[in-house]
């Protein structure tokens, strides 16, 4: 008996030592933009990693120019049978918001398919002064092939974005199994400003949750019902639309631009579902009476704005979001949400999507 434990235990230490990465191991690498990149609203940008082509697209400001260049919510699928996973990269213009982590604005994300799940890996960024090295996400994998998603960053331009595996090992693309073609449109909430990690926005939490894609523009603070960016979105190859539209402009901004906002759109998109959020509660309002008014009064129109236009015309629908609980403590800033802020939003606008969704065919 002591001898067939003594054999087993050999067995798994033989497996642990296997599984281990060499120290000098020698890394080969694969362009992202080679595999699989999902989550681009418009495809066929010069940039594989660009979301919006600001050649052909015009009337952004410079800031917006650069934002719509961001990564933020495209991710490369790949599966592998090596034991490590590292990233060499080549960064244009990056900003690293001050409500942000390093990691979230200039990082990467890995997640690795469990059954049917996607699970968490690991996460990583180099130093400012070695931004362009070789970084090694994970190591000491068990060898047996896996599925895996790396998010890209969510403040960065990417000139190029090279996974690195071990000599000996391969690595191939992975066919996308997320349905549909979502897009999803707004501010600073949407792109994923105050989450610790790439992966965490709450448009990729509910990606991950539902099987469906969503493709992420997301810019921060310039979410403003824009005629320019209705043009983007006129033009992208989609199954419905999701707007976070009331977190950026004022009153006046969305008393005037929402119904030729919605109207442009419809020319391009008539039989698609136009889904539009109420902006969250923003925690800064507990106890600044002029936040608590200007929010308010924001909430107050854009609720009765938008009753008009679902009367108005068809397929357009207001739902309800929260991104708090009842002590108000689940932002980072005040205004924007940390990772538990983003699953409260995603939780609670998960069912009355997939209800819309259902109406249209996406499941």
């Amino acid at each position: 008996m002591k001898r067939v434990i003594t054999i087993i235990a050999l067995g798994l230490v033989a497996v642990v030592i296997s599984a281990q990465t060499p120290k000098n191991v020698r890394y080969v690498f694969t362009e992202a933009s080679d595999l699989n990149v999902i989550g681009k609203i418009i495809e066929g940008t010069p940039n594989p990693y660009h979301r919006v082509d600001t050649v052909r697209y015009k009337g952004f400001t410079k800031g917006e120019n650069r934002k719509v260049r961001y990564s933020a919510g495209l991710a490369v699928l790949f599966k592998t049978n090596s034991t490590t996973i590292s990233v060499k990269s080549v960064y244009g213009e990056c900003n690293t918001p001050t409500a942000n982590t390093r990691i979230a604005s200039q990082g990467f994300d890995l997640y690795i398919k469990d059954g049917k799940d996607w699970k968490y890996a690991a996460s990583g960024v180099n130093e400012e002064n070695k931004k362009n090295a070789n970084r090694v996400l994970i190591k000491n994998m068990d060898g047996k092939e896996k599925e895996c998603m790396l998010y890209l960053p969510m403040n960065s331009e990417m000139y190029s974005v090279k996974i690195g595996i071990q000599e000996g090992a391969y690595i191939e693309a992975l066919e996308s199994p997320f349905r549909h073609r979502i897009g999803i449109f707004g501010s600073s909430f949407t792109h994923g400003a105050s989450a610790t990690r790439p992966g965490m926005s709450y448009p990729m939490q509910l990606m991950r949750w539902t099987g469906l894609q969503f493709l992420n523009l997301g810019c921060s603070g310039v979410g403003k019902l824009q005629s320019y960016y209705a043009t983007v979105l006129c033009d992208a190859d989609v199954d419905a639309l999701v707007f976070d539209m009331f977190s950026n402009p004022n009153v006046q901004l969305i008393e005037e631009r929402l119904f030729p906002f919605i109207e442009k759109i419809q020319k391009s998109h008539p039989d698609i579902p136009l889904v539009f959020q109420q902006t969250i509660y923003r925690e800064r309002r507990n106890f600044d009476c002029a936040t608590e008014a200007y929010e308010a009064e924001k909430q107050e129109v854009a609720a009765r704005l938008m009753k008009e236009a679902c009367k108005k015309y068809d397929n357009v629908y207001f739902i309800q979001t929260n991104a708090t609980d009842k002590l108000h403590e689940t932002s980072t800033d005040g205004t924007h949400p940390s990772d538990y802020g983003y699953t409260l939003w995603a939780r609670s606008i998960q069912k009355p999507l997939l209800k819309i969704f259902r109406k249209y065919g996406i499941k």
